[in-house]
């Protein structure tokens, strides 16, 4: 038999799908779920760079989306339904809203798919297919990926291996956070360099470290940066600022073949870090680790929120001044959302400050919340001139090629410009850039 795997692709502004002619940030669970079972046809479809065959004649349709892609993937569920397809739904979005979801579909896997996928195929193949399959993780092993079958999309030069799923931190509006409830599980490191080997057999020379916070199990993480180290290759990922106060761990992720990392910062505001639950980030820390970080040579992406209670007007514009002083290299920002599932979705309902109750219009672009120190209206305003400012000519040459190192790296350099230039090609078209 044969399933059907779609990721969904998000509308823009404009209710038109976002296309691209490649794909540089895949994600891994298709590749896993199709190893799982490998007595199944399995088609995988990144509608970002493929279109969604409608007329497919797998028995299976599988949806999944991240973020306000939530949308399109309900309305790609839906057509296939029309159609007389089973179809099931599953992710982030899908698993903070399971009812919601399964109003659209025949069934839903929340959180982990390692354990309920293959016993979903069961019941189906049964005859006895469930509405709901929830079960937890224990520990985190799975078969070699199916690589291949992301290898063969046009996607760019690296491909991404996994090791540990969760975090340890409670920020309130994370989905994450609010999905594993503090849980990190971490993979066996035998399984995750056997990863990396089948990504370099393949011809990649770059691999992407899935993990929310790599540095959370430091004797974990040197043991397995000195596993990378002989395999010489250069790789990336995204963990906690932190990481600048252990002199050895950020020495040993450096020599091990890291190029660049990316930061949850959030705001600049220690009072908004504080409402989000994130205590124990420090502002008063943000330039002497983000400095400390960019001399053992790894370069700097970060991801911030504006709107939390200690944002305000000032606090938002002066951002922009941070971003090009820190010569932050490839910065995205998101106006901060009560995603429902969330603790600050209930923060928000309790407080009667939510007001837009259209959860599938939430894209992070636009302000569904009242703000504290500011009109809704005021804070999306704020956000896309955030956007324009930090994307200006100027500002992009400042953090990208007028920087110490150019003449060290210049290509590497020139390739954050492209970039940099790319997101405000986006940002003009009213595009919130992102990781697909």
């Amino acid at each position: 038999m044969k399933i059907y795997f779609i990721q969904s692709t998000p509308y823009d502004a404009r209710g038109n799908l976002i296309k691209k002619s490649q794909l540089y940030f895949v994600g891994l669970a298709p590749a896993i779920l199709a190893a799982l079972v490998p007595d199944w046809d399995f088609e995988i479809c990144l509608e970002t760079i493929e279109d969604v065959d409608f007329n497919s004649d797998a028995d299976i349709i599988a949806v999944s989306g991240m973020g306000h892609a939530m949308i399109r993937s309900i309305h790609i569920a839906e057509q296939f339904k029309a159609r007389g397809k089973t179809v099931i739904m599953g992710g982030y979005m899908a698993s903070l809203v399971p009812h919601e979801a399964l109003k659209h579909c025949d069934s839903v896997v929340v959180g982990d798919g390692e354990v309920a996928f293959p016993i979903l195929l069961r019941d189906y193949a049964a005859g006895c297919l469930k509405p709901m399959y929830q079960i937890p993780l224990k520990n985190l092993s799975y078969p070699l990926p199916r690589y291949d079958l992301l290898a063969a999309k046009k996607i760019g030069n690296f491909l991404p291996v996994q090791a540990g799923r969760g975090c340890p931190n409670a920020c309130s509006f994370c989905s994450v956070s609010c999905l594993y409830r503090g849980s990190y599980i971490k993979r066996n490191i035998d399984e995750v360099i056997r990863d990396i080997k089948e990504i370099k057999r393949l011809g990649y020379r770059r691999f992407l470290l899935l993990d929310d916070n790599i540095c959370s199990d430091k004797p974990y993480m040197r043991e397995l940066c000195r596993e990378i180290s002989s395999l010489r290759m250069q790789w990336f990922s995204q963990c906690s600022i932190r990481i600048a106060d252990d002199d050895e761990l950020l020495r040993a992720v450096a020599e091990s073949g890291c190029a660049a990392l990316s930061f949850g910062l959030e705001s600049i505001s220690q009072q908004s870090l504080d409402s989000m639950n994130k205590r124990w980030s420090k502002v008063a820390d943000y330039e002497r680790q983000l400095a400390k970080i960019a001399a053992a040579g790894i370069d700097l992406s970060t991801e911030m929120v504006v709107g939390a209670d200690g944002d305000t007007l000032e606090s938002i514009e002066k951002t922009a001044d941070f971003i090009v002083r820190n010569k932050i290299a490839i910065p995205r920002f998101y106006i901060l959302t009560p995603i429902p599932g969330t603790d600050f979705f209930v923060e928000m309902q309790q407080q009667n400050r939510i007001i837009n109750d259209d959860i599938y219009s939430y894209s992070g672009a636009q302000a569904v919340h009242l703000p504290m120190n500011m009109m809704p209206d005021e804070l999306t305003e704020a956000y896309w001139s955030l956007y324009k400012r930090v994307f200006s000519l100027r500002s992009i040459l400042m953090r990208t090629v007028f920087k110490r190192g150019f003449l060290k790296s210049p290509l590497k350099c020139i390739f954050y410009c492209y970039v940099n230039l790319y997101y405000r090609y986006q940002i003009r078209r009213g595009i919130t850039p992102n990781i697909i």
